[in-house]
C-alpha cells in the first residue's frame, strides 16, 4: 500500500524508516564561489575528474571503472587527491535535503555519496560515524568507526560505540575526519567481498538493522554496483524493504525493487521536501502504521 510523503517524511522523523541517500540528493548544491553543480553522478565524476574532457564511451559507464584507468595510468592516490580536492577543499552550498534531516535528526542515516554535507547536519551533535575502507593491511575489517563529542571525531573500537547515538553511515567514505574512498572497481571488488562476508559493518550495526525499513531518496538502480552496495546493507531488512522516491523509474529498476521488497513511488526529493513544508509539526504515526 502506497503512503503519502507526508507520512514518509514522518516515519524518517520517528525512526520508522531509515534515509538511504543517492546522487540525486545532491542536485541543488552548487559551489559557494563559482555557482558550478557540485560534481555527484557518475558522469559528473568521470568529467570532473578528467578536467571537463569525456573518457571513452567504456569508461564513462560507471565512475568506478573510469577511477580504475586513472589507478592503473596514476596511481590510486590521484584518485584520492581528485576526491580530496572536490569534496574535502572546496566550499559548497547546503542541499534543501539535508537542511531537513539536520532538522530532522533520524537516528540511524545511510549515505553514499563521498561528500561531507551530512556530517555538516550533524555538526554539534554527538553521533557515530562509520565509513567504508578497502584493500587495507592490518585488519580483518572493511570499516573505520569514529565516535563524534559535538566538536570532535575520535577513533573508536566496535565495543566502545555508544548505541544511544545517531548513527551516520558513508559506505563510500568521506575526506572527514581523515580521508578514506570507496572509488575504483578494485576497491568495490574488495569492499563488497567483505561486507558479502559480513566484516564490512561492525556487530552492532548488523543487528540493528534486522527488520528496518528504508526510503531510498536520490537513488537510481540501473547500475550493478550500486545495487550490490545497497543488497548487502540493507540485508536482514522488514518485509517489505522499504519505498523508493524515482520520478520516472525504469524497466529495470521497477524489476530490481520488487525483488528486493521496495515500492517505487513516481515522486523524487523536492517532491517530498513540498510534502514536509505543507505538513503540520504532530506526528502521524497511525498514517505509516496503517500502510505497514
Amino acid at each position: 500500500m502506497s503512503l503519502s510523503l507526508d507520512a514518509l517524511a514522518r516515519a524518517v522523523q520517528r525512526g520508522d524508516l531509515i534515509p538511504y541517500l543517492g546522487p540525486g540528493v545532491l542536485a541543488d548544491v552548487t559551489d559557494a564561489e563559482s555557482g558550478a553543480p557540485m560534481p555527484a553522478l557518475s558522469d559528473d565524476l568521470i568529467l570532473a575528474m578528467n578536467n571537463g574532457r569525456p573518457m571513452a564511451p567504456r569508461l564513462m559507464w560507471e565512475f568506478p571503472r573510469a577511477a580504475m584507468d586513472v589507478e592503473l595510468k596514476r596511481g590510486r592516490s590521484a584518485v584520492n587527491r581528485f576526491l580530496d580536492g572536490l569534496y574535502g577543499q572546496r566550499h559548497w552550498t547546503r542541499s534543501a535535503l539535508h537542511d531537513w534531516l539536520a532538522a530532522a535528526a533520524p537516528p540511524y542515516v545511510i549515505d553514499i555519496n563521498r561528500d561531507t554535507q551530512l556530517q555538516d547536519s550533524y555538526a554539534g551533535r554527538p553521533h557515530t560515524l562509520i565509513r567504508g575502507i578497502a584493500r587495507v593491511g592490518g585488519t580483518d575489517y572493511r570499516f573505520k568507526l569514529h565516535a563524534y563529542d559535538g566538536e570532535r571525531y575520535r577513533e573508536i573500537d566496535q565495543a566502545d560505540a555508544d548505541p544511544k547515538l545517531p548513527i551516520l553511515f558513508k559506505p563510500l567514505g568521506s575526506p572527514r575526519p581523515d580521508a578514506t574512498y570507496i572509488a575504483s572497481d578494485a576497491d568495490f571488488v574488495d569492499y563488497i567481498t567483505e561486507l558479502m562476508g559480513g566484516f564490512g559493518l561492525p556487530k552492532f550495526l548488523k543487528e540493528y538493522r534486522v527488520g528496518r525499513q528504508y526510503l531510498f531518496l536520490g537513488m537510481r538502480f540501473t547500475r550493478d554496483t550500486e545495487r550490490m552496495v545497497m543488497s548487502d546493507i540493507i540485508y536482514a531488512a522488514g518485509e517489505p524493504a522499504g519505498y523508493a522516491l524515482i520520478a520516472e523509474p525504469t524497466e529495470k529498476e521497477l524489476r530490481f525493487c520488487e525483488k528486493k521488497g521496495v515500492e517505487v513511488i513516481a515522486a523524487d526529493v523536492a517532491d517530498l521536501l513540498a510534502a514536509v513544508g505543507g505538513a503540520d509539526a504532530a506526528p502521524a504515526q497511525s498514517a505509516f502504521e496503517a500502510g505497514r
